[in-house]
């Protein structure tokens, strides 16, 4: 779905907040909107990427890598503090990853010849897609050492963290079945996780939805992987990774 696009998307998206308002302006004009249903897949691994999209509000998008066995295996989650598709490369842009949409909610868009078009004309544009593309790279460099070397409950833990920073809700609408598919494992892993949390009182289930009740005890279960992502982000973007107390006031 594509509507008239707002007439200050920066308010929505951290990372088009982040412009100087000349790259803005000179953007905008190219920027279109619309909602995304749950579940939407934008690319799968192959396609030619035409677009960039940058969530708005409570949206999330993931990226996962589909396995020969049926699985999918998160890499990245991306929220209102960025864009997916075509960030730096030039020339023809296939997907490698698959990228799903997680939470739905509104999003902007803007092609991906239009944004190369916009980086040419202002380098200080470039520049903050470049160090915004550097910090998604650290993310996904990050997923794959808490994938390799930490228990699946501090994985689960990580997982809800920042789907909650992003989303700025405490209630997050999965399933354990798709959070196990996210984290690559058995359900029967994640429900002992879950049962385990339950327990000491970190969270509820309901049907399709897991809500956090302590975020504190949540951060004591997780690895320090969400800590050092957002420390990444602060060094190289300040301001861009979302805040719980900013998007509970959007």
């Amino acid at each position: 779905m594509i509507a008239d696009c707002p007439s200050d998307p920066a308010i929505h998206n951290n990372l088009l907040r982040a412009l100087r308002p000349d790259d803005l302006a000179l953007i905008m004009p190219k920027l279109s909107s619309g909602v995304w249903a749950a579940g939407a897949i934008l690319y799968e691994p192959g396609d030619n990427v035409h677009t960039v999209y940058l969530p708005a509000e409570r949206s999330l998008v993931a990226f996962a890598i589909p396995l020969h066995d049926g699985r999918g295996v998160e890499t990245a989650l991306i929220g209102r503090e960025g864009a997916v598709g075509g960030i730096v490369s030039n020339g023809r842009l296939p997907a490698y990853a698959r990228c799903r949409v997680q939470f739905p909610g509104p999003y902007y868009a803007i092609s991906s010849a239009d944004l190369e078009a916009a980086k040419v004309e202002s380098l200080s544009l470039r520049h903050l897609f470049s160090r915004y593309a550097d910090c998604v790279v650290a993310q996904i460099f990050q997923s794959v050492a808490c994938n390799a070397a930490h228990s699946i409950e501090q994985r689960t833990a990580r997982w809800l963290l920042a789907a909650i920073d992003r989303v700025g809700e405490h209630e997050v609408p999965l399933t354990q079945e798709q959070l196990a598919s996210m984290l690559g494992v058995g359900r029967s892993y994640v429900s002992r996780v879950i049962r385990a949390l339950r327990e000491r009182g970190v969270l509820s289930v309901r049907r399709g939805h897991i809500v956090v009740a302590s975020v504190e005890g949540l951060e004591a279960a997780a690895c320090e992987c969400n800590v050092d992502v957002r420390r990444h982000f602060d060094t190289v973007l300040s301001g861009v990774y979302p805040k719980e107390v900013e998007q509970a006031a959007a």
